[in-house]
């Protein structure tokens, strides 16, 4: 019995610590629920006061502090507060050795230390080299075991992301969960104009980089609703005045208001398109030009706008697949690009804003334009040549650039091609309000990696232990 007596007291003190612990974590969570602010534990212990109530002796020099029984009192920090906070104060486990370590692993506003550590293990798993540190290489494997959250396309980019927007360098552990913490604390960018990058990020990969998984639409994504942006300045009133008349001469030139046929769809899209692809390239060479004058980056517009002009051209090979025009209608289309071309030329030179709304209204028409066409396929009678295109496979260029799919009929393709044209329409209205030194809107390097990280803690928090 002697002898058992200091193991026994022993096992007390340790089944009271682990209920004391208990007590703590579970008042600590109730006080995050029943206030406005957020307070750190860590400022909780520095101000808490305790009293040790045993005396074993332990070996000089053991990084382990003796189990007690801890007695509390109030904390400082909760003055006037009806609820007392409680915690150890003493613990089994290696304490840490200064006030600045205990700050790193619980000053968090967004991430719990559960899923802090969960994280940070996570980290440890890929780091290679052992040197507390996360490259582009290491952040791929990190990313690898959160397949298929995340795509190969996608990891390859965000790694890509990473590594530029840091020149290279590795990013320590505890920074980049300090990162991660304010990502997730943060509201969404998306809308804002400005952004600082959590991790210091910069628009270095916009002048080069582009959107590899581009215009590989989601279900949700193809249901787009017809928006418009209403005309304020003499420039906007003038460029939609310029639209409505020249749709208005077109409709009433190839008797697009009568009755819908395949043979009018298809000459009115593959004319258009040959028209549409022309601002984007001129947009871009003009930049380009600008970019060399100046000697400074371009915020990855020129990128931007010369994807618009392919992804128009691509409309364009996808349906003259569909229908071979004759000569007189190649004729008009040269024609008609040589003078629209060079008019917009010299519009461009003159006042980008005022050819950058032309444009985003053009793209009102043609979202339209192609919701007409999409809801008299959908709504044609059976037999009919519309109502074909419901099951009609699309042209085998179109099914490998939308990724429609083996079976993707030309009803997909009138869906993919509506909502690339929504996207023109939504860039260039927005790029008429942009301001020197702004990124590319549709493509921001720091918004990217905040999104992909903001996805990973997501995901490891459907793995691992829920914050409250």
């Amino acid at each position: 019995k002697e002898q058992s007596k200091p193991l026994q007291q022993r096992t007390n003190n340790q089944t009271i610590i682990m209920l004391s612990n208990c007590i703590r974590r579970n008042a600590a969570r109730s006080f995050m629920r029943s206030s406005t602010s957020q307070i750190l534990l860590s400022n909780v212990c520095t101000n808490d006061t305790f009293h040790s109530t045993t005396n074993t002796n332990y070996p000089a020099g053991s990084t382990c502090t003796p189990p007690a029984i801890a007695s509390y009192s109030r904390s400082s920090t909760f003055e006037g507060h009806p609820l007392f906070v409680l915690h150890r104060s003493h613990s089994t486990f290696p304490t840490p050795k200064n006030g600045n370590e205990l700050e790193k692993r619980r000053a968090f506003s967004a991430l719990s230390p559960d899923v802090a550590d969960l994280i940070r293990a996570e980290f440890e798993s890929v780091d290679l080299n052992k040197d507390g540190k996360m490259d582009s290489e290491e952040l791929k494997q990190l990313l690898r075991k959160h397949k298929p959250t995340f795509s190969e396309a996608e990891i390859l980019e965000i790694s890509e992301l990473f590594y530029v927007g840091n020149a290279g360098k590795a990013v320590p552990f505890d920074r980049l969960l300090e990162a991660i913490d304010r990502i997730v604390a943060s509201k969404d960018h998306n809308t804002e104009k400005t952004h600082t990058n959590s991790l210091g990020v910069g628009s270095c990969a916009a002048e080069y980089y582009y959107d590899v998984n581009h215009h590989q639409w989601k279900k949700d994504e193809l249901d787009i609703e017809l928006t418009h942006v209403e005309p304020e300045t003499f420039s906007d009133k003038l460029a939609f005045n310029a639209v409505k008349l020249v749709r208005l001469g077109f409709d009433t030139a190839t008797s697009w208001n009568g009755e819908i046929t395949t043979k009018k769809v298809l000459q009115r899209v593959i004319f258009l398109e040959t028209i549409a692809a022309v601002p984007g390239m001129t947009a871009a060479i003009i930049r380009h030009f600008k970019s060399l004058r100046y000697m400074e980056r371009d915020g990855g517009l020129i990128n931007m706008f010369l994807e618009e002009a392919t992804n128009e051209r691509m409309h364009l090979l996808t349906f003259v697949c569909m229908r071979d025009p004759g000569h007189l209608f190649r004729a008009a289309v040269i024609g008609s690009q040589f003078a629209f071309g060079s008019g917009f030329l010299l519009a461009y030179m003159i006042s980008p804003k005022f050819c950058h709304r032309f444009v985003g209204y053009v793209e009102e028409e043609a979202c339209a334009t192609y919701t007409k066409i999409i809801d008299a396929i959908e709504n044609a009678p059976e037999n009919s040549d519309l109502a074909k295109w419901r099951t009609e496979r699309a042209p085998k260029i179109g099914i490998s650039y939308w990724h429609l799919g083996e079976n993707g009929t030309v009803l997909d393709l009138m869906y993919a091609v509506r909502a690339d044209e929504a996207e023109h329409r939504d860039v260039n209205h927005e790029v008429v309000e942009m301001k020197p030194g702004e990124v590319n809107p549709r493509y921001d390097p720091s918004l990217r990696i905040d999104a992909a990280l903001k996805t990973y803690v997501r995901d490891m928090m459907t793995k691992g232990p829920k914050t409250e």
